[in-house]
């Protein structure tokens, strides 16, 4: 993600039909005429972090992405384009020059600079600064040397300043992909002062980040309230139409969608499951729908002996009827999944997972008693992210169909579900969503479920998977990459780290105060886009 990365509501997951698109514009109830000096207030989830390098979350990347601006972005079909870059280029898909427009300035008034760039990078490298997503600069050369409780080195080699506008990016290996990647959040950058010296992040700035986007903050980060962003006018690149944003931070989806209804509230980013069967009803031209890249899944913690035996997590796979659940639960929003990544990317398949990905309850209990499955299973999901319904029915089926007994247990908010995967605390099986980071196969496997993977929290580790994804990195060209990553997505078929279960599409809403409202791919509202009207 901006991210797009773990998703803490049930995101509803992207349509399979690319044909699918958002359903007009909508509308306001008054005169329909602009108002730019009017605020919009967008639903999120309380963000786990709200530094760069250490957003891997979509509540935190939709702030993120007010307040910095993309080195690229993506087009129509997924393919990279510049915005704060000038340039990004490279003979050998190993050493990349990145140019900077001009004119861009941080909040503070600091202009924008190659090393502003070269330090956060660094920063979200270095090991002991604990970053979630660290992972992403493994490919530059110089990563391995920042790894470990004392490292090497605390700079990458493989970043070069060439002038205040310039700088070049050495990779340890080729990686054709690697101007695609720049669009996700850990490569924004951050300000001189965002350090209180170098490599230090200053005490206070996740509270307050300055970044070089079309907004700016507001005040400071009003925890289990809201982010308030407001219109940078300095910036350089296309204005906003709203004066600001206000992100008001939900527990329940369910009190965000009486707040749209009552026009208290101008974007809920996903209708709650509940209200699937009223919300065009309830909401008319203004219920919308649109593609997304949300996968949605149940993962294991494969270090715990009760589920480390492959042959118990296929066994749990089989006894799920993915079709009953996203009929009964989600009215067909989404769309049951049997592969590891999603229909919008190069390279998917329809059924990678096989006998697993089939309902049997039969096959299900011999193979899971075979296997010694244990007798009870608990579910872990947040609770602020309308997971309960379709985890009830879940542990309702493992009930039936594997003789055990299943609970669901809902942590308050997404990032304390984090927090406790993070230290291994026991959890049970846990719920997780994945939004695409940047678009490539590669996205879906090497962050969930390489050794090192920035999201693998369930402890998965296969040399010969990282072997694959490694060979496709390195692969000239994307079909041959294709090649290298659908072998590894088939080793993920015979481990099952985790149960696929659905690909869906975003389900989202507005007040009657609000028109041109977006939504796209990655779990975020377009904030340059959508007006206010009077």
């Amino acid at each position: 993600m901006r991210v797009r990365r773990l998703a803490a509501w049930t995101a509803l997951p992207l349509a399979v039909t690319l044909g699918l698109v958002a359903c007009g514009s909508g509308g306001g109830s008054g005169s329909g005429e602009s108002d730019p000096n009017a605020a919009v207030r967008i639903e999120i989830a309380e963000p786990q972090h709200l530094v760069p390098t250490n957003t891997n979350e979509t509540s935190g990347s939709q702030v993120l992405s007010a307040l910095f601006s993309p080195l690229v972005d993506y087009d129509d079909a997924n393919k990279a384009f510049e915005v704060a870059a000038e340039s990004v280029t490279s003979s050998d898909n190993k050493v990349w020059t990145i140019k900077l427009k001009d004119g861009y300035t941080f909040h503070n008034g600091e202009k924008v600079v190659a090393d502003n760039y070269i330090d956060a990078w660094n920063y979200g490298a270095y090991a002991p600064n604990g970053q979630n997503s660290s992972y992403f600069f493994e490919k530059i050369a110089g990563y391995e040397d920042l790894q470990g409780e004392t490292p090497k080195a605390k700079t990458l080699t493989g970043l070069e300043k060439v002038d205040d506008l310039t700088f070049t990016v050495t990779l340890s290996e080729p990686y054709t992909e690697f101007k695609t990647m720049l669009g996700y959040t850990a490569f924004y950058p951050m300000p001189k002062a965002a350090f209180s010296a170098p490599g230090v992040l200053a005490e206070g700035y996740e509270q307050a980040p300055i970044g070089q986007g079309p907004f700016k903050m507001k005040g400071t980060w009003q925890h289990d309230a809201k982010v308030e962003v407001e219109r940078y006018d300095a910036f350089p690149g296309e204005k906003p139409k709203v004066a600001g944003v206000v992100f008001r931070i939900y527990q329940q989806q369910t009190a965000a969608y009486a707040d749209v209804l009552s026009d208290n509230l101008d974007v809920i980013k996903t209708i709650p499951t509940e209200n699937l069967s009223t919300a065009e009803t309830d909401l008319g031209d203004r219920f919308k729908q649109s593609p997304a890249s949300t996968f949605q899944f149940l993962s294991f913690p494969t270090y715990q002996k009760e589920f480390s035996n492959p042959d118990v997590r296929k066994a749990i796979s089989m006894a799920i009827d993915r079709d009953e659940i996203t009929t009964a639960v989600f009215k067909d929003s989404q769309t049951p999944a049997r592969a590891f990544v999603s229909p919008v990317v190069a390279g998917y398949r329809e059924n990678t997972i096989g006998e697993a990905g089939q309902f049997d309850a039969g096959k299900a209990k011999s193979l899971y008693q075979a296997a010694g499955g244990p007798s009870e299973i608990q579910i872990s999901y947040n609770g602020d992210g309308g997971h309960k319904d379709w985890v009830d029915a879940t542990c309702n089926q493992l009930k039936a169909n594997l003789g055990v007994n299943c609970v669901g247990s809902a942590e308050p908010k997404f990032a304390d579900l984090l927090t406790k995967l993070k230290a291994k605390q026991p959890v049970g099986l846990f719920r997780m969503g994945w939004v695409m980071d940047y678009p490539s196969m590669e996205n879906y496997l090497g962050p969930l479920y390489s050794t090192n993977g920035s999201s693998n929290y369930y402890g998965y580790s296969n040399p010969e998977f990282d072997k694959l994804l490694a060979e496709g990195s390195a692969a000239p060209n994307e079909e041959e990459a294709i090649k290298k990553y659908q072998q590894a997505e088939d080793l993920l078929a015979e481990d099952m780290p985790v149960i696929p279960l659905r690909f869906g599409q975003n389900n989202f809403g507005h007040s009657t105060k609000v028109t041109n409202v977006e939504m796209d791919l990655f779990d975020r509202i377009d904030l340059v886009k959508i007006e206010a009207v009077k």
